[in-house]
This record gives C-alpha cells, sequence and structure tokens, in this order.
C-alpha cells in the first residue's frame, strides 16, 4: 500500500477522556473548535494561516460574542479523525496519509478550503499529488479509495474522486494480460496465458465492492471497451456466487436490487454467460420472492437461447410460495423456458435465410432440439418421481412441446411415461392411453422394447403395438445387406444396443441370418400366445384399435401373415 508523510515536528495533540483532545504546548490555546461530540483546544494563528473556511467563522464569531472562543463545525466530512489530520498538517506536524483516510482529509481539506490561494504547498495540493501520483496508479488502492468514497458521497463526487478511480480501475481491467505487473486475488484454478496471468485477473478483487460501486465499475468497463462480453460474464458470476444470500436472514430489498442490477449488467452476446449462471438468478428470484415479472422475463428469454446447456438439475425450481401453487415444483417455467426457446430458433432461422440455412444451419438447429428434446425427457422422469402432485395433463401439455424435435431413439421418453406411470398409479385408463400417444413405438430400442412387453404398468395395446414392430424388425432385417443393417433402418437405439451391434457385426453373414429368423420366430410365438390369450379371454375387438395408432403396421403384418394374423383377422 502506498503511503504519504507530510510535516516534520512531532505529534504534540493529547486526549483528555474521550471527548477533549488538545496540543500540549507552553503557549495557552484561544480557539475551541467542536466537532461533533470532541472538543478541540488550539491555537487560531495555525489554523487561520492555512483555511479560508475557518478563518470566517472565527472572524464571524468574534462580531457577533467578542468574549466567546468556540466555534463549531458539525458538517464537517469525515468528523473528529479527518479535522485532526487537517489540523496538525496547520501544525506541521507528521501525518500520515494512505488509501484508507486520503478520501476523508481531501474532503475535510476541501471543505475547510484549504487551497493554494491561502498559501502555497497547502493541503489539497499534496493530498492531489499523492492521489495522481501513487494512489490511482495503484490497483488496490484505486478499490480502496473507491470503496472509501461511500462516506462521502456528495462530497467525493465534488472532488471527482470516485470518477477518477472508476477510470483507473476500469483502464488497469482493460489492460493486456501480459502487462499486468502488479498483485491481484485470483484463487480460481483458470487456464493462464504465457505469462500465468488470467483474462480475468481482476474479477474477485471486484467482488468486494458494493452493489452500487460494482454496477458503476463494471458500467465504466463496458464503457471503455476492451474487455469481452465472456470475461465480463466470468465477473458477473463470481460477484453473485460472493454476494447472494440464501439463508433466512437475507435482506429482501437488497436481494433484489442485487438481482436486478445483475440482470441489467449482463452484456448481450448469447455466450458471455453461462445457461446454469441465469437459471441460478432465475431459481434464486423465484425462491427469494425478490425479483420482479420483468427480471424474470428477461432471465427466460436469455435461458430459452441456449436451453440445450442446461441439465435436469437446472430446471427443477420449486415454485414460489406466494403463488399457492399445488405443485412442489414449479413446472409452467419449465414450460416458459421451453417456448421460448423454439420462438428464439425459429427467429434464429428466419434471420439467417433460406441460403443459410441449406448450407448447414438446419444441422445446427436440429442438433440443439435434439439435445432439448433429450433434455426434457429426463426432466420429465425425474420430476415424475419426485412431484407427486404433477398432473397427467401437466406432463403431457410439457412433452407436446417437444414432440416435433427430432430424437436418435424414444427410450427417454418411455423412461419418463414408465416413471410417471409408476410414480401415479392412480390415473384413469384413458389417461394412460393419452400419455402413451406421446411415444413412438418404432423408435424404441431393443433393450426398452424388451422391457416394455413385461412392462405390466403399460396397456395392454401398447404392448401389442411394440411386440408387432419388434416381430416386423426382425423379420426385415435379413432382407438386408450386411453393410447397411444398421444405418438408416435402424433409428431407435441407444449407446448400449450400439455396442451389441457392432459385437454382432463382427460374426458371420450366417450367423447373424440364423439369429436374426430364430429371434423373429420367437417373438411370434410370444405374440402368439398373447392373442390367444386375448381371444380366451374374450378381448377379440382391440386389433383395430391397436393397429390404428403406428402408420405402417397393417402393411408390415400383411406382408408376413403368420398364424397370430390369420387369428387377428378371423376375430375381428
Amino acid at each position: 500500500m502506498k503511503f504519504m508523510k507530510l510535516g516534520s515536528k512531532p505529534d504534540s495533540f493529547q486526549s483528555q477522556e474521550d471527548c477533549i483532545r488538545y496540543v500540549a504546548s507552553d503557549l495557552a490555546t484561544d480557539v475551541v473548535v467542536n466537532v461533533g461530540d470532541v472538543k478541540f483546544y488550539l491555537h487560531k494563528f495555525p489554523l487561520l494561516s492555512k483555511s479560508a473556511r475557518l478563518q470566517k467563522l472565527i472572524a464571524a464569531t468574534i462580531n457577533e460574542q467578542p468574549d466567546d472562543d468556540e466555534i463549531n463545525i458539525p458538517d464537517i466530512p469525515g468528523g473528529p479523525p479527518a479535522f485532526e489530520i487537517c489540523a496538525k498538517f496547520c501544525y506541521g506536524m507528521t501525518v500520515t496519509l494512505n488509501a484508507y483516510n486520503v478520501v476523508a482529509a481531501r474532503c475535510a481539506a476541501e471543505y475547510l478550503e484549504m487551497y493554494e490561494s491561502i498559501e502555497t504547498g497547502n493541503l489539497v495540493y499534496k493530498i492531489e499529488v499523492f492521489l495522481n501520483s501513487s494512489v490511482l496508479r495503484s490497483w488496490k488502492d484505486s478499490i480502496i479509495v473507491l470503496q472509501t468514497t461511500r462516506s462521502f458521497h456528495s462530497w467525493s463526487h465534488e472532488v471527482k474522486i470516485d470518477v477518477r478511480c472508476l477510470e483507473s480501475i476500469a483502464s488497469k481491467a482493460a489492460m493486456d494480460p501480459a502487462r499486468v505487473d502488479w498483485s491481484y486475488t485470483c484463487n480460481r484454478r483458470k487456464v493462464n496465458n504465457s505469462n500465468g496471468v488470467p483474462r480475468d485477473w481482476w474479477v474477485e478483487d471486484l467482488a468486494e465492492l458494493s452493489i452500487d460501486l460494482y454496477k458503476r465499475v463494471i458500467s465504466t468497463i463496458r464503457r471503455k471497451g476492451g474487455v469481452s462480453g465472456e470475461v465480463i460474464g466470468e465477473a458477473l458470476e463470481v460477484y453473485a456466487a460472493k454476494r447472494i444470500q440464501q439463508d433466512d436472514d437475507y435482506d429482501e430489498e437488497g436481494q433484489r436490487s442485487l438481482l436486478e442490477t445483475l440482470i441489467s449488467l449482463m452484456p448481450s452476446e448469447k455466450q458471455s454467460v453461462s445457461c446454469g449462471f441465469l437459471i441460478k438468478l432465475l431459481k434464486l428470484s423465484i425462491s427469494l420472492e425478490c425479483g420482479g415479472e420483468e427480471e424474470r422475463k428477461e432471465l427466460s428469454r436469455r435461458i430459452g437461447e441456449k436451453l440445450e446447456e442446461a441439465n435436469v438439475d437446472d430446471l427443477l425450481i420449486r415454485a414460489s410460495s406466494e403463488e399457492g401453487s399445488e405443485t412442489v415444483y414449479d413446472v409452467d417455467i419449465v414450460e416458459t423456458l421451453i417456448d421460448e426457446f423454439i420462438t428464439r430458433t425459429e427467429r434464429r432461422e428466419e434471420l439467417l435465410g433460406c441460403s443459410d440455412v441449406e448450407q448447414g444451419s438446419v444441422f445446427v438447429s436440429d442438433s440443439s432440439r435434439a439435445v432439448v428434446a433429450k433434455l426434457i425427457d429426463g426432466y420429465l422422469a425425474e420430476i415424475s418421481r419426485i412431484e407427486p402432485n404433477l398432473s397427467t395433463s401437466k406432463f403431457i401439455a410439457v412433452a407436446e412441446k417437444v414432440s416435433c424435435f427430432p430424437r436418435s431413439s424414444h427410450d427417454g421418453l418411455y423412461r419418463a411415461i414408465d416413471m410417471f406411470l409408476k410414480e401415479h398409479p392412480g390415473i384413469t385408463k384413458s389417461e394412460k392411453k393419452s400419455i402413451c400417444r406421446l411415444m413412438d413405438c418404432r423408435k424404441l430400442s431393443p433393450e426398452a422394447c424388451a422391457h416394455a412387453v413385461q412392462n405390466e404398468r403399460l396397456p395392454l395395446r401398447v404392448v401389442v403395438q411394440i411386440l408387432f414392430f419388434e416381430q416386423a424388425r426382425a423379420t426385415a432385417k435379413p432382407s438386408l445387406p450386411p453393410s447397411g443393417s444398421h444405418g438408416s433402418s435402424r433409428t431407435t437405439t441407444e449407446e448400449e444396443c450400439d455396442s451389441v451391434t457392432a459385437t454382432e457385426e463382427t460374426t458371420t453373414t450366417t450367423m447373424t441370418r440364423e439369429k436374426t429368423k430364430a429371434k423373429g420366430v420367437v417373438m411370434s410365438r410370444i405374440f402368439s400366445k398373447l392373442w390367444t390369450g386375448k381371444d380366451r379371454d374374450g378381448v377379440g375387438d382391440v386389433s383395430s384399435s391397436d393397429t390404428s395408432e403406428s402408420p405402417g403396421s397393417a402393411t408390415t403384418v400383411d406382408d408376413k401373415s403368420t398364424p397370430s394374423t390369420r387369428r387377428r383377422r378371423s376375430s375381428s
């Protein structure tokens, strides 16, 4: 820390109790200066030689009350400590200035009008030299001085100390990291430059500032330029992690102001802040009940732009207690995020134009949609498990929002449906059918099919459909060339299924065909047995409705007649 010593005489100020300060001298004091609760017994001459304000006050006092030797200055910035620094300077006593007291001394000197016009080399001039030559050239001293200006807002603003600190800090933050040769705080593990200084070296030091000063600093940095939106976003995340309170003693008004400020400071670039950070702010605005409607809309819009970056835990947002929601978790906000994602994606495609879309933007959009579809499938499975009050209509509403999104398979959706049926056994048969209509049985992997045909929670008609398509797939495989047997014809597999398929491809073509034929025979027998059981139970009218759900199933069965299909035709 930089410091400056003024004066050369020894300090002869002494105290009597807590409210009296005096100068130990052979000369009797001839003036009493009341500063707050403290009385200073001093001499007129050294004070009048350097302070224009004291000259006026003493002159006015003598004119009004000649026998009164007391003057009052209750409103001096910095109070008794700041006045004592100025008084010692008047006496030529040693005074040490540093980043912690220089603002108080400068404002007090301004109040006392200790200018060059009164005496050359006066206190205002000397403090200005110290500020410009030392304090404002130091990174940490500039931050300390800026923090102390809060206690002297009007005075520090008048002498422009706060503005100069902001400019100094912003200039250093925008500097090339290779030129940073001063100390800074950086406890986070980051990828460094060649000289070991990360791009965001300054973010932790600024996290010590109050929210009003932090807003001014970041605004100044953005105005001056030279710092990327990504680094500013990182700074906001660090500040939020340090300042956001999540306990029961939080200051609601302060937290509201904090959230509003962070949202207003976020750069407009899409990649400037992470999706996780945006969702964290959204969760806090709901749980702390301190975010306004406009802030939530803005957060939802920003999250919708990059929803593909979220994970399932991010979407588990607890509902606000104020809203009187029947559910523990806020499902409506997830619907809003999906709507924002769809709106932003469609708008982006419109702006790109047809030519750009053809050159690859469609692939990017489809990739994002596929990721979001997988995300929502996982979310539905988890929310079905932990939310006992999740209604069937709400489950369907969320699932339908991504129903047109591309999926490599419907295994994730099947798991979500199965979890909902497991955790909500009281739903009606009609509701079960409505939920199962969300799933395309043709896009289930063999593993999912094997699980589904034994799943007692699924309606029988769904099991029948799965068996139909599994049998058709097993029958169709041998007719395909070995090299393409796992290409476009197989669209509903998971990673595990891919590994099994890769193992099968290493065997001979003859063995593969034999296994496939065997599998088809087994599936045919299972289906035949199931259908026979249905005839025995008197359920013969299901066949037409079972096959009507999925296009192509009737054609497949007609192409290869089996005992079970003939039995089906006779029963219908």
